[in-house]
């Protein structure tokens, strides 16, 4: 995320405020609260901002799933074409039908 994008969408965060009433505690090493006070700095932001900004961004990178061309073509060549589901597959959606779904 480059220090534009992140400006702006702090701005945004700052548009919708929610009352601050819970408190987060944390145990750092001496060297992350250095990084943490450097990039307040830097930012102009407080330290929940960038804590939430950066929950954000973990989420954001587990949520989506970025291929490359090559493993994209194979994914939805498989999504187009899929294979015949294995006689064992069969048989679970079977039982399952009738026993839980009659």
């Amino acid at each position: 995320m480059t220090y534009i994008a992140f400006m702006a969408t702090a701005a945004k965060s700052r548009q919708k405020r929610e009352l601050k009433s819970q408190r987060l505690e944390l145990r750092l090493a001496p060297s992350a609260k250095a990084l943490i006070h450097r990039a307040m700095a830097v930012s102009g932001l407080p330290a929940a901002a960038l804590a939430l900004q950066g929950a954000k961004q973990v989420l954001e990178d587990h949520e989506r799933m970025v291929l490359r061309a090559a493993d994209r073509e194979l994914f939805l060549a498989a999504v187009r074409n899929p294979p015949k589901p294995a006689p064992r597959l069969t048989e679970a959606f079977r039982l399952y039908a009738a026993n839980v779904c009659p």
